[in-house]
C-alpha cells in the first residue's frame, strides 16, 4: 500500500471519530479508531518493506 493511502486511511479514521464524538456515536468512534491504528500499521510496514528494499535483503 502507498504512503498517501496509508495516510488517507488515518485521516479518514480521524474524522469518523470526530464525527462519532460529536453524534455521541461510540461505535463510530470506536470504527474511527481502528481505521487510524489499521493506517499506521500500513505505514509503518511500508517503511519496513522499504528499508529492507534499500539494504537488498
Amino acid at each position: 500500500m502507498s504512503k498517501a493511502k496509508s495516510k488517507a486511511k488515518q485521516v479518514k479514521g480521524k474524522m469518523k471519530e470526530t464525527t462519532g464524538k460529536a453524534m455521541d456515536d461510540e461505535s463510530m468512534q470506536a470504527e474511527g479508531r481502528g481505521e487510524q491504528i489499521v493506517g499506521k500499521a500500513q505505514e509503518t510496514a511500508d517503511k519496513a518493506a522499504g528499508r529492507v528494499k534499500r539494504t537488498g535483503r
